[in-house]
């Protein structure tokens, strides 16, 4: 029978959203041209845990970093279990597939919703290599999964930063488009009660009512979930139809109408939409002013 999870005040951010690309030059070119800083390309490696001997995970990496959260575009390097899986949900569609939550300790959350029924992989540690102005340093992450098959939006996770200077780079950190901040990922749902249940119960954060979905206010960042045809209109075109998806991203810059006249693009009162490129599969960019 699934438990509520144990009452916390500990923050839980927004930390990051996962594309799943095929070509990580194509992501770039694209988000290149929205006035965005893209990070150097970077692989994944996870360190073998009697060797020590750093190896592939299965997937690299292209990287927008903003002053709050960032955007993360992924490709394949090898055949893992995770690079499998991952070439699986890419021959479904490119496009959104991950989001990710920081938290103050991955092994606790990743004890408290186990706890509570909800079926986790094991803990583990990442690290990639990132240049610096001065050479390469190592971004080290310990990350608390759902598994496979648990969310159908995707993967879900629960990290901590063990190294973020080494990601959030001043250099990297000022874009074109003056982008602050990953305010919220939006999702598509057949049934918005549902997904919305399902998801304030892993963040242990409850679902307000927004419009005629809902959304779950984090200590920075959000979750929207839009009723289905509420996200085809918005995006254009169903991302992923009758089932729940992510499908959007919502950004702050000072002046979204510096993008009104890309392809594709409509204000929303103060916002502006825009969809997301070939090279990033279906969905929609929303950018709110700061």
């Amino acid at each position: 029978m699934p438990q509520d999870l144990p009452a916390t005040t500990d923050p839980i951010h927004l930390d990051h959203s996962g594309h799943f690309v095929v070509d990580a030059e194509a992501a770039r070119a694209e988000l290149e041209a929205l006035g965005f800083t893209v990070t150097p390309y970077s692989a994944q490696v996870q360190p073998d845990p009697v060797t020590g001997a750093p190896s592939l995970t299965g997937t690299g990496n292209i990287c927008v970093m903003l002053p709050e959260g960032y955007l993360e575009f992924l490709v394949h390097t090898a055949d893992t279990p995770i690079g499998l899986e991952f070439l699986a949900a890419l021959e479904h569609r490119a496009g959104l597939h991950l989001a990710a939550f920081a938290v103050a300790d991955a092994g606790a959350r990743h004890a408290d919703l186990q706890a509570a029924g909800i079926e986790m992989r094991p803990v583990v540690h990442f690290e990639r290599e990132v240049a610096t102005e001065t050479g390469t340093e190592t971004a080290a992450f310990s990350v608390a999964r759902l598994a496979a098959g648990t969310m159908p939006e995707g993967r879900v996770q629960f990290l901590v930063h063990h190294t973020p200077a080494a990601l959030w780079q001043p250099r990297w950190t000022g874009h074109a488009n003056g982008a602050r901040a990953l305010k919220a990922i939006l999702v598509s749902a057949p049934d918005p009660a549902e997904t919305a249940a399902r998801f304030a119960r892993c963040l242990g954060r409850p679902a307000q009512a927004f419009g005629a979905g809902f959304r779950i206010a984090l200590d920075r960042g959000a979750l929207e979930i839009l009723p289905e045809a509420e996200a085809e209109a918005l995006v254009g075109a169903a991302v992923d139809p009758g089932r729940s998806a992510f499908v959007g991203l919502r950004l702050s810059m000072p002046d979204p109408a510096l993008l009104s006249d890309r392809p594709g693009a409509r204000r929303l009162g103060a916002s502006l939409a825009l969809p997301f490129g070939a090279a990033l599969g279906a969905g929609i960019w929303v950018f709110d002013p700061l």
